[in-house]
């Protein structure tokens, strides 16, 4: 254990968290219930995190949300859901604690602080219908549309998202058609909410969570870079922030909570701690991987598990607050009719509406050819699809910007201007097309999932909303680019039950929590569920904030028993 107290402290805690989205939040207001004091640290001029940027999805197995609405089921089924998607690369008890708990917390903070959430209607887990524990609806949930001016003087320090419509939830969105239908949203609503700063989705989230800690009046700091864990030879004590006017030595008398999420803007720990190369992304720059600076000097472990990798597109002229290149995810959109992705040999290779299958075929390494033969790739589609549907941000029927898209009136000639081979273009899209016509993927099962109907499809297309041929001229091209998975990260620190940083000998590093996506995904193994992110941040900071707190939760013991773990 390092020994490095500073000659005097600035302030002082029993619980410091570093990092404002759920998970951190989540530690702050848990700790202070339970008696503790706490301190927030956010290294930004915002507060709300990851969590703030995304659609705001929460998994949560036998919720009491569902169970009022008659849905039968429970920790132990999601627990085994999980545990066949992670395919081996999680840990059972990491599982079990994430299933058991995350119903737990949501029932804590709903009592505490007032969190209003409501299931997402007819949103069914990713393999509904291909596993009796995956459930038609009822896992999912989101918050209520939150009144952001209740925040007062962190109304505007608290993020919103530049890349969802946080003015509208799930319903808003997905009755009229979904985003293949957006023309049919009803904008009047939005602009209401908007005008009158009501937030939905993560944007509402992040901003129910701040309030929760605003009410408590836990001190919130932002411009605090934490960037070293103090120590005094037996435990962590505290951390050092850089900041405008110096150091800043915060002590923490019962713990630090590292919540900093991942280091989705770091390319050289994208591609050696994950396989990702030239990662186009959505979130700010402080997403850099501070977790492992500031927790490898006092020897914390880490682990990786698979790469979450989407597809995106870069829109030009789209800048990030701090001016680099914002990247769009195109996941729901390359699945929805006359649309398909080819690669490099003009080929389809994958199912382009079930992502959980497609990303794991974007980063396939040839070692016959030391190629990835999939990467580069381009979405393919035609003029009924650009007619109907958005692609990134640019609306239907309007003119792409210049450098984003290749048109052209024959797919001979698409294929020339983007290099790839006419013939076998021209073969991919007719048999794509042979099949579509009647509403079938042989190749590759595109649409057997309910959940590609419902995140990537047109309900309102006939006779399949993922279905539908490429015909009409002009087609277009456009190159994709890899995603990240919203700071979902391959590679975290290893944590136990209590969200307690371990070291290299599976020892606890006293003093030292971590949650949220700064902690490795031994729970998820092989990819990620919609809406387990989130759950694992309200959970992890639950969990760090009772132990440090010195209430610690039993419920793991007593399930694992039950279960035989």
């Amino acid at each position: 254990m390092i020994s490095n107290l500073p000659a005097q402290w600035h302030m002082e805690a029993d619980l410091v968290a570093i990092g404002s989205g759920l998970a951190g939040l989540g530690a702050a207001i848990t700790a202070h219930e339970h008696g503790s004091s706490a301190i927030v640290l956010e290294r930004a001029d915002q507060l709300g995190g990851v969590t703030a940027l995304s659609l705001g999805e929460c998994w949560i197995p036998g919720n009491d949300l569902e169970t009022a609405l008659g849905i039968d089921d429970s920790p132990e089924s999601g627990f085994r859901y999980l545990k066949r998607l992670a395919m081996g690369y999680n840990e059972d008890l990491a599982t079990l604690n994430l299933t058991v708990h995350a119903r737990e917390a949501l029932r804590w903070f709903t009592r505490a602080i007032g969190l209003k959430m409501m299931v997402i209607r007819d949103c069914p887990d990713y393999y509904f219908g291909h596993t009796n524990d995956a459930v038609k609806e009822g896992r999912l949930l989101e918050v209520e549309p939150f009144d952001a001016k209740s925040l007062g003087e962190w109304q505007e320090r608290t993020r919103v998202s530049p890349v969802v419509p946080y003015g509208m939830t799930h319903p808003d969105m997905m009755k009229p058609g979904g985003s293949a239908n957006m023309a049919k949203w009803d904008f009047a609503l939005m602009g209401e909410r908007l005008a009158n700063d009501i937030r939905c989705l993560g944007a509402g989230l992040a901003a129910a969570f701040v309030k929760g800690a605003a009410d408590r009046g836990i001190p919130m700091h932002t411009g605090m870079n934490a960037v070293e864990l103090i120590g005094d030879r037996t435990r962590i004590v505290g951390v050092r922030c850089e900041t405008n006017d110096g150091d800043v030595f915060v002590r923490a008398n019962k713990g630090v909570v590292v919540a900093v999420s991942s280091y989705e803007r770091n390319p050289e720990l994208n591609k050696t701690l994950g396989q990702q190369l030239d990662l186009g992304t959505m979130v700010f720059s402080t997403v850099d991987g501070a977790n492992f600076r500031l927790t490898g000097p006092v020897g914390a472990r880490i682990a990786k598990v698979p790469d979450v990798t989407l597809l995106g597109v870069r829109v030009p002229g789209e800048e990030m607050e701090d001016g680099s290149v914002l990247s769009r995810s195109v996941m729901a959109q390359i699945g929805l009719p006359h649309t398909i992705v080819v690669n490099r040999m003009a080929k389809r290779f994958g199912n382009e509406a079930f992502y959980r299958e497609f990303f794991m075929k974007t980063d396939h390494i040839d070692g016959a050819t030391q190629t990835h033969p999939n990467f580069p790739c381009w979405a393919i589609f035609d003029s009924q699809a650009r007619e109907k549907y958005i692609f990134g941000a640019v609306p239907p029927g309007q003119d792409f910007p210049e450098g984003m898209a290749v048109k052209a009136d024959s797919l001979a000639a698409l294929a020339k201007a983007t290099g790839l081979d006419a013939a076998t273009l021209e073969a991919t899209v007719a048999r794509f097309n042979a099949h579509a016509e009647n509403a079938e993927d042989p190749d590759w099962g595109r649409g057997t999932h309910l959940w590609s109907a419902y995140m990537s499809g047109d309900p309102l297309h006939k006779p399949h909303p993922n279905l539908g041929p490429l015909l009409k001229a002009p087609f277009y091209a456009i190159e994709l680019c890899r995603m990240g998975g919203s700071a979902i990260p391959s590679t975290g620190v290893v944590a136990d039950h209590h969200c307690r940083a371990m070291d290299w000998l599976g020892k606890p590093i006293p003093g030292l929590y971590v949650a949220g996506n700064s902690v490795a995904r031994l729970e998820t193994g092989a990819v990620m569920q919609s809406g387990v992110s989130n759950a694992r941040g309200m959970t992890h900071g639950w969990l760090a904030g009772l132990h440090a707190a010195g209430k610690p939760s039993t419920l793991l013991e007593s399930e694992a028993m039950r279960l035989g773990l």
